[in-house]
């Protein structure tokens, strides 16, 4: 249940009536592939053809860099997690951000030249796992590319940013299968592809569509997963050598996952489209007695022809998936002398922990090596790099701890290769989770897990959680068997790809840190839940600059130049997948969360920061407690369909122990019958009855009095 305040979107600059020159966002492939040499431009989410999140530039450097101050800020008028990189084409900046929204900004002022704002069907935020966010937009021949939320792909004029066409990428629509869309877009030779989120609910098999880059008009369709047997023969030839590799009594009915959500690239050499895929669903697939099986293509690096979208070759990164450890992490292309030779390749730092390094033309493994700690496997064979099974990180009858965790040990979160130093640089999520099987336990299942849930250790309390989970082992008696600290902490590594070892690391703040982007100034740029821009040198990872901005940044900077001048830019917003409540010592708990952009440059002052937030006491609840029973059921059903979004504490939802009176009158309305549905909060009637509905209601009462009468002690999440 995700109760959502946000922010009417509009215009937040004043207007200007300064025509631009020329029409805007001139990228072709001629130029793309001369990107190094028109050094002030970011001519994709990660600069160059190859997504490497590196500039040339070096005006702002090692020695320059203490001079880094404010430039520009422009607000977005939101308060959701924002984790795209911008585009910035001959001076003007094109951002992508909630729910697909779209902004052109001058980039040398910050000065608003146009949005776009799609009609979004809110139900679908709903659908969101992990925040409605976008990681970014695509711009192509004077067009800018963006999904939206809900599944639709448009096509906007750079100039104006009118819509050109609209083309709808869901299946399944009419039944609310509940795919959503929070990737980038990739341009092709003639087409531009997107993919899909949902392996985490029921119902979704994963795909990624082609356009006709001019018309909207659909080319081609790649499913990742096999359909139901059931339904007939498969759809694909590709499908038909993967159906063979699931276990013939999986539950078809979950979709079978493996969606593309995001890390699509594109090389133009091969005219080859890289996706990598997601989980398998549900997640165990142990359930009922089935043994489960390679369950082809989940978890997977795909290559398929980019002129058709027939298969040319793929690795599977995790057979047998059981821990939601998406291959989805985005691809960095270059070149890197391996055995002496000069090989064009494809490197790749998935949740699993294991850096690969592929060959792009045949899929060969040229190296693959663990960058933190691992023991869902015993390590990979020495051969064919596949993983060795290890049967201690099997939960299905005993909760495990799991290394990495469910979040994995790198998620979307972009790193950076530097071709001067040779190193790529990981924002490493280095933590475990206890794994639950939840189907013979009280809570049954969780929103977004299926039946299992995954526990880091600063939420595992056995003593605490007993009527939700049922008897649980202690912490103690589990870290015996952590191959590394109990703890959850954000480490940003450089990892050397064609030795397979790290050169050096940093730690950062929180586990849910920024993405990096690094310079030739030999400088690396991350930002942090706290509010900072860390800069690094490249070479020794030697902080040299910490600017404090006052709001969460999880998104990759991005470096251009403009009048001469070299600008750091990113956009500053907190959220995703474990941004939904905001912990002591996080920027969103000290200020809240103003979503902005925020560009600095060489002689700038200190980035204005948000007035810190007055938390008012609990006032006494409108109504009465109810029967105990009530609560008790209230507590799971909460757990189970509630929590994902609304946490209790200070966090990007509406805590709902605060409930005004008003509030209170409607409840059910709101959760069975969408009366908030224009703010974001999908209507719940498919998996929640009156009664259902009933105790979720007298548990949130039953909190609410608990934290007037200062009984409550608020979970706060380790990450």
């Amino acid at each position: 249940m995700a109760l959502l305040t946000l922010v009417g979107c509009g215009r937040t600059q004043p207007p200007t009536d300064t025509k631009p020159p020329h029409s805007l966002g001139r990228v072709d492939a001629a130029r793309l592939a001369r990107a190094d040499f028109e050094p002030g431009q970011w001519f994709t989410t990660g600069r160059d053809a190859g997504g490497t999140y590196f500039s040339p530039l070096s005006q702002i450097s090692e020695q320059s860099v203490d001079k880094l101050g404010f430039a520009w800020q422009y607000a977005l008028g939101t308060s959701r997690g924002l984790e795209a990189s911008p585009v910035v084409v001959d001076g003007v900046m094109f951002a992508a951000g909630n729910y697909g929204r779209v902004y052109a900004l001058n980039a040398a002022t910050g000065v608003e030249l146009w949005t776009f704002v799609p009609t979004v069907d809110m139900q679908w935020a709903r659908f969101a796992c992990c925040d409605v966010v976008n990681r970014g937009l695509a711009v192509w021949k004077g067009r800018v590319y963006v999904a939206a939320l809900d599944g639709y792909l448009y096509c906007l004029d750079a100039t104006t940013g009118r819509p050109i066409w609209k083309a709808d990428t869901l299946i399944g629509r009419e039944q609310h299968i509940p795919y959503t869309v929070t990737g980038a877009p990739v341009v092709t030779r003639d087409a531009v592809a997107i993919g899909n989120g949902g392996a985490d609910y029921p119902g979704v098999r994963g795909y990624v569509t082609a356009y006709d880059l001019d018309s909207g008009k659909f080319k081609w369709r790649f499913f990742t997963v096999p359909r139901n047997p059931a339904l007939g023969a498969q759809d694909q030839p590709h499908l038909v050598r993967a159906v063979k590799t699931w276990d013939p009594r999986h539950q078809w009915e979950a979709g079978g996952g493996g969606n593309v959500w995001d890390g699509l690239s594109y090389d133009a050499k091969n005219d080859l489209l890289f996706m990598g895929t997601a989980n398998v669903s549900p997640y165990n697939t142990r359930q009922d007695g089935r043994k489960g099986g390679d369950e082809l293509y989940g978890c997977s690096v795909i290559a398929v022809h980019a002129s058709n979208g027939d298969m040319a070759w793929y690795y599977q990164e995790v057979p047998d998936d059981r821990w939601d450890f998406d291959s989805t992490q985005k691809f960095i292309l270059t070149t890197l002398a391996i055995g002496g030779v000069t090989r064009d390749v494809l490197l790749h730092a998935p949740k699993n922990g294991f850096f690969y390094v592929f060959d792009r033309a045949t899929g060969e493994v040229l190296a693959a090596h663990n960058f933190t700690f691992v023991n869902w496997t015993k390590g990979l064979d020495s051969v064919t790099h596949r993983p060795v099974p290890n049967a201690a990180a099997d939960y299905y009858k005993n909760p495990t701890l799991v290394w990495p965790s469910a979040f994995g040990a790198h998620s979307w979160h972009p790193m950076s290769f530097n071709p001067g130093t040779g190193l790529v640089y990981i924002p490493v999520l280095e933590m475990p989770n206890v794994m639950i099987e939840l189907s013979e336990r009280p809570a049954k299942a969780v929103d977004g897990w299926f039946t299992v849930q995954g526990l880091v250790p600063g939420d595992y309390d056995p003593a605490q959680s007993v009527r939700l989970y049922g008897p649980l082992p202690g912490l103690a008696s589990l870290e015996r068997q952590s191959p590394g600290p109990m703890k959850a902490q954000s480490v940003l590594k450089a990892w050397d790809p064609a030795m397979g070892k790290v050169v050096w690391q940093v730690s950062g703040a929180t586990t849910w840190d920024g993405g990096v982007m690094s310079t030739a100034g030999n400088l690396v740029f991350r930002g942090d839940a706290r509010g900072l821009l860390n800069i690094y040198a490249a070479n020794s990872g030697k902080l040299l600059k910490s600017i404090d901005v006052g709001t969460g940044i999880m998104a990759a900077p991005v470096t251009y130049s403009a009048n001469g001048e070299q600008y750091v830019a990113f956009m500053a917003g907190y959220g995703g997948g474990a941004g939904f409540l905001y912990a002591p010592g996080t920027a969103a708990y000290k200020y809240g969360n103003a979503g902005r952009i925020v560009a600095l440059k060489l002689g700038g002052g200190s980035v204005p920061k948000p007035q810190e937030v007055a938390v008012p006491p609990f006032e006494k609840p409108p109504l009465e407690r109810m029967a105990r029973t009530e609560v008790l059921q209230g507590e799971i059903l909460y757990n189970r369909v509630c929590s994902r979004c609304h946490v209790f504490g200070r966090g990007m939802m509406p805590d709902l122990r605060r409930l005004s009176a008003q509030t209170h009158d409607i409840f059910y309305d709101i959760v069975l019958r969408g009366a908030y549905l224009s703010k974001g909060m999908g209507r719940f009637d498919d998996v929640l009855s009156q009664a259902d509905t009933e105790a979720i209601h007298a548990y949130l009462l039953d909190q609410a009095w608990d934290a007037y009468e200062g009984k409550a002690t608020p979970l706060i999440k380790s990450y």
